[in-house]
């Protein structure tokens, strides 16, 4: 089975429906973006899903560009995130100074980080790292962008990192083609943000269509 990761969720009402329509893991933005978090937003969330029956059994990462390493572990134990993922331009040894596994988000753009990353999670660096289930998320690349564009990413290349290592395909994803990406890319999880907005917010209706898609193709 595929698993699903919901991205950008930014209210108790939106995070329950996901948990509850079956998301195995649901992500909270800490980045600057629209879809940013003040911590009490965040852990009010984190409450809700920890109280909820459905909420408990999904895992909860937290989304950071560019961060300090020290803050990213603070807000990870205040808000009791499961996963820290990096989606700046985060040397691989930062990896090493964070207190929860870790997910990187690539954008096979070449640069030498990213390779970096890439290595080390096909090697697992002979478990010296803490890396999540899924340990790379590919995204699309727009230059100058961290993500949640509604860009497609590059399926072909990520169909042949699929091969190698279990990760998580992000960008451009819907409801209306999560299921082609699925059978193209075969990864281990998707993640959708915009694809299940409207008007810039989460909308139930689509969060629930993307998981039944996925749940279908699976």
């Amino acid at each position: 089975m595929t698993n699903v990761k919901i991205c950008g969720l930014c209210t108790i009402e939106h995070a329950l429906a996901a948990a509850e329509a079956g998301a195995d893991w649901l992500g909270l933005v800490f980045a600057l973006s629209r879809r940013q978090l003040t911590t009490a937003q965040a852990l009010a969330i984190v409450t809700a899903l920890r109280q909820h029956p459905a909420g408990q059994r999904v895992r909860l990462v937290g989304l950071f560009v560019n961060e300090q390493p020290a803050q990213i572990n603070k807000l990870a134990e205040i808000c009791d995130l499961d996963y820290i993922q990096l989606s700046g331009d985060e040397a691989l040894a930062q990896a090493q100074l964070l207190c929860r596994p870790v997910i990187k988000a690539v954008r096979l753009n070449r640069q030498a980080t990213e390779n970096a990353w890439l290595a080390a999670a096909q090697a697992t660096v002979a478990q010296t790292l803490q890396f999540a289930p899924s340990p790379i998320l590919i995204d699309a690349h727009l230059p100058g962008s961290y993500g949640g564009t509604g860009m497609l990413a590059d399926w072909a290349q990520a169909a042949a990192w699929a091969q190698r290592l279990p990760l998580t395909l992000a960008g451009g994803l819907t409801p209306a083609n999560v299921a082609s990406a699925i059978a193209q890319v075969q990864p281990w999880g998707v993640d959708v943000s915009s694809g299940v907005e409207r008007d810039g917010t989460k909308d139930i209706a689509l969060i629930q269509a993307f998981i039944k898609a996925v749940h279908a193709s699976s």
